[in-house]
């Protein structure tokens, strides 16, 4: 048998959780500027536990802003940097 939810329910359980990514938004963007697009996909990253790979340019704060994130959360952070002989062994 099914639950019956209402629709004020489930909008106000949707409300009550959204609370914690506004205010992790909020918390990024205090030292984050201009990179809002970034942050929603690692936010959808880490909320759906894939992994993500960010590249780009040197300067566009890839790094300051997942060491944010892993900050704001009490996470650990550490970076590895990519070169073409890195083996699947040196990630483990």
């Amino acid at each position: 048998m099914q639950a019956q939810v209402s629709i004020e329910e489930l909008n106000a359980k949707i409300k009550q959780e959204s609370e914690f990514i506004d205010r992790l938004r909020t918390e990024i963007s205090k030292t984050v500027i201009g990179q809002q697009y970034v942050v929603n996909r690692l936010l959808i990253g880490l909320l759906t536990n894939g992994h993500i790979l960010l590249e780009g340019v040197p300067g566009l704060a890839k790094t300051l802003t997942v060491s944010t994130l892993a900050k704001a959360i009490s996470l650990k952070f550490q970076r590895m940097q990519f070169t073409p002989d890195l083996l699947p062994a040196d990630l483990v």
